[in-house]
């Protein structure tokens, strides 16, 4: 499916099942179909799977339009408002997370029903108050660090039909880290942790325990900031946490939904 922002970008996005909605939004570089096991796993109980591509990314148009992350947020507003939905799940992973930390920021949390974030910290510099960003990036290296290759982002190997369904997607639309270096800028000089605190939603950090992007310690230091976080490390995943454990994911996912939320298991 498509709709067309306010900005005239095409963004693509799937639509599954029946019941409490929720968005997946994924990190930069990647492609949606990354979520294979956990859209299965939510629709089978009974949640509605939004699944978004953002611009530059995955089947979405790519432009030169819009390259940060407010207009990230504002896509996840028209989309929210397009399709109706009201007291939405929000689940994402490394920039997507950063892209619900932005439209809290803009829109608060009246509509949020709960907030998943996958391995993001809520502030990529490491500094003097901050020693949870991204690898050993600070203020001094900031962008010939971030235009420097990232290195493998897993631990462990994403099982055989989500890597297919990835590569699949990679094969029809290549992502252009070149066109999408100004949002990377973007993204990478925020500090979320005003919003994090501002949340009055359930709000659940998951860590990868081997993560070579973030330690995962950011989660419980984080996840104090929220009124309603909570934080868990799954071990032996790096930063896709959902796509290298996605059994161990899915049920630390869904028990926090059937507590904190309502649902089923």
């Amino acid at each position: 499916m498509n709709f067309t922002t306010n900005d005239f970008v095409r963004l693509t996005y799937t639509d599954e099942g029946q019941g409490r909605p929720i968005i997946i939004l994924t990190g930069i570089g990647g492609y949606k179909e990354i979520w294979l096991q956990q859209i299965s796993y939510l629709v089978a109980r009974h949640y509605r799977v939004i699944n978004l591509d953002c611009r530059n990314q995955g089947q979405s148009e790519q432009t030169v339009k819009g390259r940060r992350i407010s207009r990230h947020a504002m896509d996840l507003a028209e989309l929210i408002q397009q399709l109706r939905l009201k007291q939405v799940i929000l689940v994402g992973n490394s920039m997507g997370a950063a892209t619900i930390f932005a439209y809290i920021s803009l829109f608060g949390d009246q509509n949020v029903r709960a907030v998943v974030d996958v391995d993001q910290s809520p502030k990529m510099i490491n500094d003097q108050t901050w020693s949870y960003g991204f690898k050993t990036l600070t203020e001094e290296n900031f962008i010939s660090y971030l235009k420097r290759p990232f290195g493998h982002s897993t631990f462990k190997h994403i099982d055989d039909q989500t890597f297919q369904a990835v590569e699949q997607a990679a094969k029809q639309q290549a992502y252009d880290a070149k066109l999408n270096l100004p949002f990377l800028l973007d993204h990478g000089l925020q500090d979320w942790r005003d919003v994090l605190s501002s949340l009055t939603c359930p709000t659940l950090i998951i860590a990868g325990g081997n993560s070579p992007f973030f330690p995962p310690e950011f989660a419980q230091v984080a996840a104090k900031m929220a009124v309603k976080g909570m934080a868990v490390v799954i071990p032996e995943a790096g930063h896709i946490v959902m796509a290298e454990q996605s059994q161990a994911f899915n049920t630390v996912l869904g028990d926090f939904l059937a507590n904190q939320v309502g649902g089923e298991r």
